[in-house]
């Protein structure tokens, strides 16, 4: 009879990152794994700085909104509520019922 254990182990095996034994690819390998972070850095930079800047220009070219509600402010105005509140005394509202 067969250890199962083993087979899951040669299974496990397939997948795990191994360094290779020369040294130049070694060392290859590493400077490639740098210059691919380095070049995701740069890019996630550039996207970001760009993402910003899209912001800030759609912020400063969008048409001003608050001379166009000073202008409405004469007129009936859908989201206002108009209510009347009465002040309750806190005595009030700790009495028992």
């Amino acid at each position: 009879m067969r250890n199962p254990y083993v087979y899951l182990n040669n299974f496990r095996a397939v997948f795990t990152p191994r360094k290779p034994r020369h040294p130049l690819l070694r060392v290859g390998l590493g400077l490639l794994g740098l210059v691919i972070l380095a070049g995701l850095l740069v890019v996630g930079l550039f996207v970001g700085a760009a993402m910003l800047l899209a912001g800030l220009a759609m912020k400063l070219l969008a048409p001003r909104r608050a001379a166009a509600r000073s202008s409405r402010s004469s007129h009936h105005d859908s989201t206002v509520v108009d209510a009347q509140y009465t002040v309750v005394s806190r005595q009030a509202i700790d009495a028992p019922r």
